[in-house]
């Protein structure tokens, strides 16, 4: 069984953001929003997961990093999206940082 883990890379009063790690492998990336009564969640998760692995992540933001918080909620939402990771963009770099291993440039649509 995969183990997987949640390394943060941004704290903010209202949120926080994490890499998701299998076995130490980047697979996927979370945000976290904190408003009065929720967590608003949107993860991003590698299309190799499994729907039982994406169910075992909820599960752990759930238990795991939600409460570890201390928010008082009564809901979390969780949006979940699957694919390939593209890169990384930034303003200080004028060009995309490719994912690990990928060599493909992403194709633009109109």
């Amino acid at each position: 069984m995969a183990q997987f883990y949640f390394e943060r890379e941004v704290r903010t009063p209202n949120g926080e953001c994490y890499t998701i790690l299998e076995d130490s492998k980047p697979v996927g990336r979370l945000d976290l929003h904190f408003v009065p009564g929720l967590v608003h969640a949107t993860m991003v998760v590698n299309e190799s997961l499994t729907q039982e692995a994406i169910q075992e992540l909820i599960s752990m933001v759930d238990e795991d990093l939600t409460d570890a918080v201390g928010i008082e909620r009564e809901d979390l939402v969780v949006h979940v999206h699957q694919g390939r990771d593209l890169g990384v963009f930034s303003h200080n770099e004028s060009t995309l940082h490719e994912a690990e291993g990928d060599t493909t440039p992403p194709t633009t649509g109109a």
